[in-house]
């Protein structure tokens, strides 16, 4: 087993149509505003950005993130991922009674020095360091879409 590598699912139920979660989801730039583990969007082109994420945990990530493919249709967002952490990241959007059920996957392979020493120990503890952090994802972004 690779203990550097993780993957990832979240899902979450949320009271607003696909359409309004898509066009939420498709700003990164703005996830600094609502989701308080990504400290920093910088934008590098249209379709990349360097993102710095910092969760319950004293380390931060650092990670180019670039789009793949946006398919408002199809209610798929899906970013490559370079740099701290190796990978990628799909979010799928698909219709829940009123609202939308949003899926988010990533694979990702840990690049950072110190995670990779404590790889195989710090297991536990880096999936339940994300978890919390999906967690005010979500929350940050219901408070969001209700200001929407």
């Amino acid at each position: 087993m690779d203990w550097t590598r993780y993957r990832f699912r979240s899902l979450w139920a949320l009271p607003a149509p696909p359409p309004v979660v898509y066009d939420a989801l498709a700003r990164p730039g703005d996830y600094p505003r609502w989701w308080p583990q990504v400290r920093e969007v910088t934008r590098i082109d249209d379709r990349t950005a360097l993102v710095r994420v910092r969760a319950a945990l004293p380390y931060e990530l650092a990670i180019t993130v670039r789009e793949v493919r946006r398919d408002p249709a199809a209610g798929v967002l899906e970013t490559a991922m370079t740099g701290d952490l190796d990978g990628s990241a799909r979010w799928t959007l698909t219709p829940d009674g009123a609202g939308t059920l949003a899926r988010y996957d990533q694979e990702v392979v840990v690049n950072k020095e110190l995670l990779r020493r404590l790889a195989v120990p710090g297991r536990p503890v880096f999936r339940l360091n994300h978890r919390l952090m999906m967690r005010a994802g979500r929350r940050g972004l219901l408070a969001y879409l209700k200001a929407v």
